[in-house]
């Protein structure tokens, strides 16, 4: 039986998520087909994401692209990027290559994140690309785990998804 607990407006989702990870990390947090990460392990590599992320420039609004497949480097790639302040822009990579153009061109996203076995389908784009790996630490990601320390406010920015638009052609809605 799960007991109700009231919502604090000021409490954003991942400091949420890092509260639970604090207090149960061997809990299972994500499963995926047949992987799964604690809420320690999904913690400690989301904070590693949100670290390299920060080094590159990402910080209170910024976009950032993610393109993979539904999978734990999707859990992954979206609480890092909260983590880092920024906002995620997600793309789904079976979409057709001018879409995936178009909605990049449009959300100009400072960086993507992607799985390897996705990048030779990928559209050109002009910010960084970091790949997300399943099986190990991501390569490049700074060794630093904990929590990183970014001020967020409620009015900030978290995501920006794109719509078909009455007109047919991707609209981006914040």
């Amino acid at each position: 039986m799960q007991s109700l607990k009231p919502y604090v407006a000021d409490k954003y989702i991942h400091k949420i998520f890092e509260e639970v990870a604090n207090s149960s990390p061997n809990s299972i947090a994500a499963i995926v087909k047949d992987q799964c990460l604690s809420y320690g392990e999904l913690n400690a590599r989301a904070n590693q994401l949100a670290h390299r992320l920060r080094a590159l420039g990402v910080g209170p609004e910024a976009l950032v692209a993610i393109c993979v497949e539904r999978s734990l480097e999707m859990v992954v790639g979206i609480l890092g990027i909260l983590k880092a302040g920024g906002a995620y822009v997600p793309l789904d990579p079976t979409y057709p290559e001018e879409r995936l153009v178009f909605m990049l061109r449009d959300a100009k996203p400072s960086v993507m994140l992607t799985q390897p076995h996705l990048m030779a389908n990928l559209p050109e784009h002009d910010g960084a690309t970091v790949v997300l790996d399943a099986d190990r630490r991501s390569p490049g990601l700074e060794p630093n785990e904990q929590n990183p320390v970014i001020q967020v406010t409620s009015e900030q920015l978290a995501y920006v998804i794109y719509t078909s638009g009455s007109t047919g052609r991707p609209k981006g809605v914040m």
